[in-house]
């Protein structure tokens, strides 16, 4: 018998390979950070022995949920200005709030918070685009999470840029500085075709294809922008973004909510990716990105929250229930956006999006394993007869028992190991008090 590190025994498996496998009594081997096999109880039990035996009778395995794109240090601002007009709250609230307390302190405790808060529901890979992305960094390490992180670029002054030669300078400084971490990964991120100028587009390819890395933009988050895009450009924003050699197949756009056929189609010539962020584009009124048309057309989609600024939580499998849902409703159609479509856009699909479906997303042997266990022993989770119906429709985060992250167990029990949270709550709402008073608010 061959000795690994754990085994993860006696529950239903999820595989999510191109077959969609699914295992009713199985086993995960996993010895180190890798998944060594994974199979039937009766199959693999007299071929493996383990280290540490991880009890999954009664509940499912799958891989860990891909969250791709995300503002991880904005759950400092969840629920300030909610239900307001898209410029009232950033021009009034968001962007004061920021400028007045935004700094590497509140950079690192914010992404520790969301990064309990996803362990908690069964993330463990996320993209982030937000400021001081380091501290960030540093937190996901400690949490034990993967993730894909870059600086936000901008035009204009940042708390933690004056010019954008600054911000062109800190991203050479992540991904320097994180090469070849086993978690940390690092994404160049000019914010938006509105907030950042062609040169700084061009100059953060180049730094792209310099260290060839993955660059992502947020695109066409509603319709507003797609007008004030074509004022500028003269031309569709997708047809500019080709004309200077943005489109290709390292290229990843948040939102897409206002992409026509011929945008699409350019897309999918390109092999460029997608994130689709219902929760944050129902929020704002930002209006439904044509997700089954991109489907359709052979566009890898991943899924994400967007940040608590705009979204107010975290957990992908609320986000899942809303895009199939939204989907739906919107085409007056229930076939749409099915169940195992959206679970694989949450998974493997997600990390093929963020360039990373050679190493998490599906549990086959060779990939890190990064695992979640579900405990089917509930109420709302009793009887089950269709395992990504279950997933989408019924499960919530609360369910979730244990998750591995790169073959570590990072909680267990429900209970997080690698993050003191109690230590990290209290670090927020003291964070919160001084973004209070900032504003003005005793609230």
């Amino acid at each position: 018998m061959q000795e690994v590190d754990r085994i993860i025994t006696g529950g239903r498996i999820l595989v999510l390979n191109e077959k969609e496998s699914h295992i009713r009594d199985g086993i995960v081997a996993i010895d180190g950070e890798n998944i060594v096999a994974v199979g039937e109880k009766k199959e693999l039990e007299n071929r493996y022995i383990g280290r540490e035996i991880i009890d999954a009778s009664g509940c499912l395995i799958m891989p860990g949920l891909i969250n791709c794109h995300n503002h991880a240090a904005m759950t400092c601002f969840r629920g300030i200005a909610d239900d307001l007009e898209l410029t009232d709250r950033l021009n009034n609230y968001i962007s004061p709030a920021e400028a007045k307390n935004m700094n590497e302190e509140m950079a690192y405790w914010g992404s520790m918070l969301a990064c309990a808060e996803m362990i908690k529901s069964g993330t463990t890979t996320f993209c982030d685009m937000y400021l001081f992305e380091d501290e960030t960094a540093k937190a996901a390490k400690k949490a034990g999470m993967r993730c894909l992180l870059g600086e936000a670029l901008f035009d204009f002054p940042s708390p933690n840029s004056q010019t954008p030669g600054e911000g062109l300078d800190y991203t050479r400084m992540l991904i320097e500085k994180w090469a070849d971490d086993p978690l940390v990964n690092i994404v160049v991120e000019p914010h938006s075709l509105y907030t950042c100028s062609i040169d700084l587009l061009k100059n953060a390819k180049a730094i792209a294809d310099r260290y060839n890395i993955p660059y992502a933009t947020s695109l066409l988050e509603n319709r507003g922008e797609q007008e004030q895009l074509f004022r500028k450009f003269g031309n569709s924003p997708v047809a500019f973004l080709k004309d200077i050699g943005c489109l290709t197949e390292r290229f990843i756009a948040f939102h897409c909510v206002s992409m026509g056929e011929e945008e699409i189609n350019l897309f999918a010539e390109h092999g460029c990716k997608v994130v689709h962020n219902p929760g944050t584009n129902m929020k704002l009124a930002s209006g439904v990105a044509p997700v089954p048309d991109m489907l359709n057309a052979g566009i890898t989609v991943g899924m994400g929250t967007g940040g608590c600024a705009g979204n107010n939580n975290l957990d992908m499998f609320a986000g899942m229930d809303m895009a199939a849902k939204l989907h739906k409703v919107h085409r007056l159609d229930p076939t749409v956006m099915d169940a195992g479509t959206v679970v694989r856009m949450a998974t493997c699909e997600g990390a093929k999006a963020l360039g990373l479906g050679n190493i998490t997303g599906n549990l086959i042997p060779g990939m890190k394993a990064d695992i979640i266990i579900i405990d089917l022993n509930k109420p709302h989770l009793t009887p089950i007869y269709n395992e990504f119906s279950h997933l989408v429709y019924t499960v919530n985060g609360g369910d979730l028992d244990t998750v591995l992250i790169n073959g570590k167990i990072v909680m267990r029990d429900s209970q997080l190991l690698t993050i003191d949270e109690n230590e990290v709550m209290e670090r927020v709402k003291e964070i919160a008090v001084r973004i209070r008073k900032s504003l003005g608010s005793t609230a």
